[in-house]
């Protein structure tokens, strides 16, 4: 049975955004799952599945729903166990924490911040009014003034990706020869403004950026499905 993810996207339904619904494609096909992703507008999250859940990822599984991107890979993991695993064992479950704490810390206040307003423009008329009251009730200020520090702050940025570029340095993937669930966290922040930004967070030779077009080619190119911005 195929399995429904509700994907995240603006006017455009064949440009899924989120970054937390690409870590769940990527775990779909880390597993060799069949999916189908249904194209789920902000205004549309509500409604999904009786009310599952106030965000997206959300997939069905047969009779099972499940919500958040890290649920989802836990339960695809236990559902699925004759399957390439994602997390390598109960320790790789734990250090995938981290890696998702990090992202999210390290990673998406920066990214989420530089491509608000191309996020913005990408909504429909009611979606980008949602878009809009959200986010800056979110950062108290206008949706505007958020990007403000985009080019200023990018080489900090760099800088902080500095522990994963060394680590790049002994392995091809931060799961080591092969990726797991980590790489997906990873991949989905910078994948979340490769689909909405023309804007070059990362430089052509640096080797995050390598990892990030190797992440690009797994699964038949599904990251490539969506060209870049």
């Amino acid at each position: 049975m195929t399995i429904l993810l509700y994907d995240l996207v603006g006017s455009d339904p064949a440009r899924p955004f989120s970054p937390h619904c690409w870590k769940a494609a990527m775990a779909l096909a880390h597993k060799g799952l069949d999916f189908k992703s249904v194209p789920t507008r902000f205004l549309e999250v509500p409604k999904v599945e009786d009310s599952a859940s106030k965000t997206i990822p959300v997939i069905r599984d047969g009779g099972k729903v499940v919500a958040d991107s890290f649920a989802i890979a836990l339960y695809l993991e236990d559902a699925y166990p004759d399957r390439p695993t994602l997390f390598g064992g109960e320790g790789g479950k734990a250090m995938a924490r981290f890696i998702e704490r990090w992202s999210q810390m390290t990673l998406h206040p920066y990214l989420g911040a530089a491509v608000l307003m191309e996020i913005h423009a990408r909504q429909d008329e009611a979606n980008k009014v949602y878009f809009r009251q959200s986010r800056e009730a979110r950062y108290g200020k206008q949706l505007e003034d958020v990007p403000a520090g985009r080019d200023s702050g990018l080489a900090a940025f760099r800088a902080s990706l500095e522990p994963l570029r060394s680590m790049l340095s002994y392995q091809p993937f931060i799961g080591g020869q092969t990726p797991l669930y980590p790489d997906y966290i990873v991949f989905g922040a910078f994948q979340w403004v490769r689909v909405t930004s023309p804007f070059a967070f990362l430089a052509p030779d640096d080797p995050v950026n390598g990892w990030f077009e190797r992440c690009l080619d797994l699964y038949d190119g599904l990251g490539r499905r969506v060209e870049a911005a």
